[in-house]
């Protein structure tokens, strides 16, 4: 797992976690607006990385990994924590781990597990697999039919595609059987006092099973609304406001 960091001299740690059929750079806008001030730390995770081709591994070995590297880069706590998406699924393992302190959690729009019989896990992974895998085979034509054409434009497309011919069909399916089932432990304890579950008004009812897990699992999260983005399009279509609410975390109390 690469990882790509901006403004090391700065004493804050932010940790951006990118969601599934991008990779790091889904935080290009992001990155001049927050680098002066605050420590960013950007991983490319595995199966999306080009320079550490090889295949996801699971949210939790990514969950694990993370902490293992901030710990043996002498970074103990982090002021923001955020992950979108397949990140915000990696964000939800990381902090019931426990093993890095954090002031702050962003959890956007966080796939969390679907607790289901076995066989109806995988075959909500299969059509998942399916739709994404005719997107790889297909290309832009296919993609325009399996997501939403009034929230990406053509060029967010092709990007989309070009991520998609490089990531493999193991990546794609580990993706979404990972996402949508990955372990938490028995008992979750968090030294993060402050969560928050971001999604926009668009995906409210898509993502009500995963606002009220989150909800029982990390029962002091703050649950916030987005008006006029699709899911994750925050950070690359309101990057401004993206960084805002950062800052706003990670200066609270200052």
């Amino acid at each position: 797992m690469t990882v790509h960091e901006f403004g090391t001299g700065n004493e804050k740690a932010v940790v951006l976690i990118h969601p599934s059929l991008v990779m790091w750079d889904y935080f290009e806008y992001v990155i001049p607006l927050l680098e002066a001030k605050y420590h960013l730390i950007i991983p490319a995770l595995p199966g999306y990385d080009k320079d550490c081709p090889g295949d996801f591994t699971s949210v939790e070995e990514i969950a694990k990994e993370l902490a293992e590297w901030l710990d043996s880069h002498g970074i103990k706590k982090l002021s923001c924590l955020y992950g979108c998406s397949m990140g915000g699924s990696v964000v939800t393992r990381f902090l019931a781990d426990n093993r890095i302190q954090t002031d702050h959690a962003v959890i956007d729009g966080g796939i969390t597990p679907y607790r289901l019989p076995y066989i109806a896990t995988r075959l909500i992974a299969a059509k998942d697999f399916l739709l994404i895998y005719s997107g790889r085979l297909g290309g832009i034509k296919l993609l325009e039919k399996a997501f939403s054409t009034d929230e990406y434009s053509e060029e967010d497309l092709k990007y989309a595609a070009d991520v998609l011919k490089m990531m493999s069909a193991k990546t794609i399916w580990r993706t979404f059987e990972s996402c949508n089932n990955y372990a938490m432990p028995d008992k979750i304890i968090t030294g993060c006092g402050h969560i928050e579950y971001w999604y926009s008004s668009s995906e409210k009812k898509a993502r009500k099973r995963d606002m009220e897990y989150i909800k029982n699992v990390f029962p002091q999260t703050d649950f916030r609304e987005f008006e006029h983005i699709g899911h994750g399009g925050l950070a690359a279509l309101k990057p401004g406001i993206f960084a805002e609410e950062i800052a706003k975390l990670c200066d609270q109390g200052e």
